[in-house]
């Protein structure tokens, strides 16, 4: 499903639609493979993945811990098990290295949640909506982690969408519905991306954890742009895209370079004259 009818049309014209989806096929896969190992234990009794998102056990030996969540239980005063500290040192090393908020687009169970309502408002023709600072989640991590030290818990993780959906689908959906669905309705009708794009503090934290990673977006054939803006109409973070399109002139090179790219590969699916692909950031 594409994020913004009409965006795209000239590459699936031209290129026909798996070509013209491939990075949005894939990201499906990677979600759904994701949770079906998660899956596979309570419902086939095939352990193959213990755990959720938190903190998992992969074949009884490689642990992976959240380090979001672990730095909340260092806040509330926790002290984490060896296991868990060798489950975050291997997630800070592939996040650090694949880009912090691969974890959105790639990982995240909220993800086709809010992509099903941005969807649906491309659909419906909502235009507009409520000004939301992007800046708003870089406050709202903070006050999760101001949170954990003050309460002594990991308090946000009970109303955490995220984590509410991950062990929703795992053990039972129960009223977890609800907040999904307030997800939903707040990407539908108050602001376009809001929940992923202004509020989510994950998304925050993993735009900071993947600062300086090597693996970007590049617009390496920028000067082939016909400026149709099918890229903006479908980044969920288009304020990344301009530097890097359109900074030839002020010496920008062409790698997308904000943390708060996805590494989604939307831009790559629809654009007509293949001026974005993956590759380095120390790419000219």
């Amino acid at each position: 499903m594409s994020a913004a009818s009409g965006a795209g049309g000239d590459t699936l014209a031209e290129k026909g639609w798996l070509a013209s989806h491939k990075w949005l096929i894939l990201r499906r896969i990677s979600q759904i493979i994701i949770l079906a190992l998660f899956l596979a234990g309570p419902l086939a009794g095939l352990w193959i993945v213990k755990g959720n998102l938190a903190y998992s056990l992969t074949l009884n030996t490689l642990p992976l811990s959240d380090p979001y969540v672990l730095l909340q239980s260092l806040l509330a005063g926790h002290i984490p098990e060896k296991m868990a500290l060798i489950g975050v040192a291997i997630m800070l090393a592939f996040y650090f290295l694949v880009g912090g908020r691969v974890y959105c687009s790639w990982v995240c169970p909220v993800n086709p949640v809010t992509d099903a309502a941005a969807w649906l408002r491309s659909r419906l023709g909502i235009k507009g909506g409520a000004h939301i600072s992007r800046k708003l989640r870089y406050w709202v991590l903070a006050m999760t982690l101001v949170l954990a030290a003050g309460t002594g818990t990991i308090a946000w993780e009970l109303i955490n969408p995220v984590s509410m959906l991950h062990r929703g689908l795992i053990f039972g959906i129960g009223m977890t519905w609800t907040i999904v669905l307030a997800v939903f309705l707040l990407d539908l009708f108050v602001s376009a991306n809001a929940w992923c794009g202004h509020v989510c503090p994950v998304g925050a934290f993993y735009s900071l954890l993947g600062k300086w990673s090597p693996l970007r977006v590049s617009a390496a054939q920028r000067e082939a742009c016909n400026d149709c803006m099918d890229c903006y109409a479908v980044c969920p973070e288009p304020q990344v895209i301009k530097p890097a399109l359109k900074g030839a002139k002020q010496g920008i090179g062409p790698v997308i370079l904000s943390p708060n790219c996805t590494n989604c590969g939307r831009c790559i699916d629809v654009c007509s004259k293949d001026v974005f692909h993956f590759g380095l950031r120390s790419a000219k």
